[in-house]
């Protein structure tokens, strides 16, 4: 997508101002312009400021793409059956997190510390993760952590998610992949 091009919206949308995570609703015949199309949601500019609207709202913005279809996956999902998790494909799932201010994903940036999955008594698969935020204060972190929540819960067999958000350690640019630090120009 040209991220240059200012795009009208069709109707009034939910978004969410970054980086405090204040709600909004950006009218209908709003101007934006798409900086961020990644991990099913958008990042738009819109007078002065930065938002994210959800994939299942591309329909607003004249798209109907991943974000949506993602959406649709995600919230339409049976109950998951027993047995196994794969966990790469746990890893997978988390590696189409993203920060809405950062065009790298949540695995790359060093964000979770960890995820495993505890089989329960009942037979289910509970997955517990450990994650940070690239800063303490950061407003879009119930929206990062609901983002992670819904996508592994996605993932089959998966009966259950808790993310934990820790900021011990603290996150810093080291913990970032050689591949996140050179998308970010960071060498």
């Amino acid at each position: 997508m040209n991220t240059q091009q200012t795009i009208t919206t069709t109707r009034d949308v939910d978004a969410v101002l970054i980086p405090l995570g204040t709600p909004v609703v950006i009218p209908a015949g709003a101007e934006v312009r798409i900086t961020q199309e990644l991990g099913g949601s958008y990042t738009v500019a819109v007078g002065g400021n930065l938002a994210r609207i959800e994939g299942k709202d591309a329909d607003a913005l004249g798209l109907e793409g991943a974000g949506a279809e993602q959406e649709r996956a995600t919230t339409n999902k049976p109950q998951p059956a027993g047995g196994p998790v794969d966990e790469d494909e746990l890893w997978r799932v988390l590696r189409t997190c993203y920060d809405p201010e950062i065009p790298v994903n949540i695995v790359d940036l060093g964000l979770v510390y960890d995820c495993h999955v505890v089989d329960t008594d009942d037979g289910g698969n509970h997955v517990e993760i450990v994650m940070t935020l690239t800063a303490p204060g950061c407003g879009m972190g119930p929206f990062i952590v609901e983002d992670v929540r819904q996508k592994v819960l996605s993932v089959a067999n998966v009966t259950d998610v808790h993310v934990e958000l820790v900021f011990d350690p603290p996150w810093d640019r080291s913990m970032m992949t050689d591949e996140a630090r050179l998308q970010l120009g960071m060498f």
